[in-house]
């Protein structure tokens, strides 16, 4: 799989499916190698990437990520064979815990202890049956890991970490961790404006759907950032660690230093100052595309 080193991270449940696939196109003429696509309470991620794949010709397709709560390890197995197999090996499979309040509160599973339940089912994916026509390369898998111990299970078991809502700091601190030969693949917020009250606006509502799941939380504290940073909002300095703002030049100084500290892929996840409902940010992405 050629990854590439930039990509777009982006939901896209709010586009139809044909808004959605002429997105992926434009997206893919603007030079990007991937979109990474999440898993919430929207479109099931392995259905809608068939869909992404079948609408282009080079762009890969990453869940980022695919819950694990959501579907028995056989069943994921499969469909990241399938899609592999159909796409001709473009579709990244990136698998998380997620977090305790959406498993339990929402979906009325039980949460169980992160690092296990993840070593488990990566283990029975890697045991599970495929019957099917395989893909002609081994489909390849990465987890969301921040802490250091899902970070080493991603050197252990995956081809790697997707990291969310992190900072250069922490790419740093994954790659030391990883070694040199697995993917990191880094998402980063980025927000095109220089104005600052603006851009640290639409930052602190974007950060407040976060802000409060405990995963997020205790790798801020390992970022050297503290409670004061978050939970009350988000502070000036959590913005300055977290989101890329600026003009295009400077966005693309933070990226680049994503790639200093080690990370082999970025993501880059356009904040709309005109909020989520003003769909995807074009101009940002033409100013910092490849």
């Amino acid at each position: 799989m050629d990854l590439g080193k930039l990509g777009v991270w982006y939901f896209t449940d709010g586009m139809s499916a044909a808004e959605s696939a002429e997105a992926v196109q434009r997206i893919e003429e603007l030079g990007f190698a991937a979109l990474w696509i999440p898993e919430t309470v929207g479109r099931h991620p392995f259905v809608h990437a068939a869909w992404l794949l079948a609408n282009t010709t080079k762009l890969v397709i990453a869940t980022g990520i695919a819950n694990i709560y959501h579907r028995e390890s056989g069943v994921t197995l499969a469909a990241q064979n399938t899609l592999a197999e159909q796409s001709n090996n473009r579709f990244l499979l990136g698998l998380g815990v997620s977090h305790k309040p959406l498993v339990e509160g929402l979906r009325g599973l039980t949460y169980g202890p992160p690092v296990a339940t993840m070593r488990q089912y990566l283990e029975q994916m890697a045991t599970s049956p495929y019957m099917a026509h395989r893909p002609s390369a081994q489909p390849q898998t990465v987890i969301a890991a921040l802490g250091p111990k899902m970070l080493e299970l991603a050197r252990e078991k995956a081809a790697g970490a997707h990291p969310y809502f992190s900072s250069p700091k922490h790419t740093r601190m994954a790659r030391e961790i990883l070694g040199p030969d697995r993917m990191l693949c880094v998402e980063q917020k980025v927000i095109l404006s220089e104005e600052k009250e603006a851009a640290y606006e639409v930052a602190r509502a974007t950060a407040n759907t976060y802000l409060r799941l405990p995963n997020y939380q205790n790798n801020w504290l390992r970022m050297g950032l503290s409670p004061e940073d978050f939970e009350n909002g988000a502070s000036d300095k959590f913005i300055e660690e977290t989101f890329a703002w600026g003009s295009a030049a400077k966005i693309k100084e933070r990226i680049e230093e994503h790639f200093e500290a080690g990370a082999s892929h970025v993501c880059i996840q356009p904040v709309n100052l005109g909020g989520a409902q003003a769909g995807l940010d074009w101009p940002t992405l033409e100013q910092l595309a490849p």
